[in-house]
């Protein structure tokens, strides 16, 4: 829609004539991102900004989804006090949209990371019952054995007595200290806990898919870009069912 002006943007919604709109606004009715606006020409892009009348939301306010390659160093954060988060990374226009991370990356962990305002969505990402693939790529301390594969697939049992789903470990036959791992939960330092166990503390990691959507390489860390109905998709529609 672009940027117009306030009374317009009531009018379009079909929720006021214009004068009407203006006589809404000056009164003190309508609310823009939060705050009480009384001047009817006040410009904004009704698509990024929440315009509600006597509470109701009539424009913006959409629930949105995007992908960050998040980079190292940044903590998965809506908010800290001392540390970046990855909602430093967004520019203001997005901040208002009150996104929140799916799921969570650690500080040294990069990758693909979800945004979203769709707390449902979140949820059904992030559920264990439902057994959304995550793929990472590694390297870790040591060297990676056949053993450590079978391992995998009967289920880690973790220091704590935690008992992991089976997962797949593929293992880079140049080089077998590198290689790919798929989760289908999100237990707490998963990925480190599960190879730590095995003896081989991760040096690196990065998540390169979630569900059937993958990070590819058309971001550099820290860039971001909102997702089409497809790429939403390849979570949904094969993986979040009942």
């Amino acid at each position: 829609m672009g940027v117009l002006r306030l009374d317009k943007i009531i009018s379009d919604s079909g929720s006021a004539t214009r004068s009407e709109a203006r006589r809404l606004i000056t009164s003190g009715r309508v609310w823009v991102d939060g705050k009480v606006e009384k001047s009817f020409d006040f410009k904004i892009d009704s698509e990024s900004s929440e315009i509600r009348l006597d509470g109701k939301v009539i424009s913006g306010g959409s629930l949105r989804y995007f992908m960050l390659y998040k980079p190292e160093g940044v903590v998965t954060a809506t908010e800290d006090k001392n540390q970046k988060t990855v909602l430093d990374l967004l520019p203001p226009e997005l901040k208002r949209l009150e996104l929140f991370p799916v799921g969570r990356l650690d500080k040294d962990t990069t990758g693909l990371l979800l945004l979203t305002n769709d707390g449902e969505f979140c949820h059904a990402v992030t559920s264990p019952k439902r057994h959304i693939k995550k793929l990472y790529e590694f390297t870790v301390e040591g060297v990676l054995e056949s053993d450590d594969m079978e391992e995998f697939k009967k289920g880690i049992l973790l220091k704590d007595g935690t008992k992991c789903l089976p997962a797949e470990l593929e293992i880079d036959e140049n080089d077998h200290s590198h290689g790919f791992v798929t989760i289908y939960e999100g237990q707490y330092h998963q990925v480190k806990r599960m190879l730590a166990s095995r003896g081989k503390p991760v040096r690196t990691l990065k998540r390169v898919v979630v569900g059937d959507l993958s990070l590819g390489d058309e971001l550099e860390p820290g860039e971001f870009r909102e997702l089409t109905k497809s790429d939403l998709n390849l979570i949904i529609n094969k993986n979040v069912t009942n």
